[in-house]
C-alpha cells in the first residue's frame, strides 16, 4: 500500500491487532470496514471507510487524533465515521455491510 493506493482487505486484516490497539487507545471500540476496500473495488486515491463506536461522544480532538493516527498507520486517507454520526438514510446499509476488524 502506498499513499495513493489504499490497503486491501487482507492487509487491513493483517493489521487488525494494531488497529484495535490504536482504536482502544483513543477510547473507541468495534472497528469495522465498509465501502470500496471491503468490496475490493478501491482505486488509486480511494480512501478507507472505517466505522468506529465510542461509548460517548468523542471530542473533536479525540476524533481527529484517531483519524490522523489511522492515516499514519495505513498510509492512506481515512474516512472515519462514528456510529452515532451515521446519517439516517445510510445507517442501515452501512451497518449491514460493515465487516469487523478483529
Amino acid at each position: 500500500m502506498t499513499a495513493s493506493q489504499p490497503p486491501t482487505l487482507q492487509q487491513l486484516s493483517q493489521l487488525a491487532p494494531k488497529l484495535q490497539a490504536l482504536i482502544a487507545a483513543h477510547g473507541g471500540r468495534d472497528l469495522r470496514v465498509f465501502g470500496s476496500v471491503l468490496h475490493g473495488t478501491a482505486a488509486n486515491q480511494s480512501d478507507v471507510d472505517l466505522l468506529v463506536d465510542f461509548p460517548g461522544s468523542p471530542s473533536f480532538e479525540q476524533y481527529m487524533d484517531l483519524k490522523l493516527a489511522l492515516e499514519d498507520l495505513l498510509n492512506a486517507r481515512v474516512d472515519l465515521v462514528t456510529r452515532r454520526g451515521l446519517r439516517p438514510e445510510l445507517r442501515q446499509r452501512i451497518e449491514q455491510e460493515a465487516l469487523p476488524l478483529a
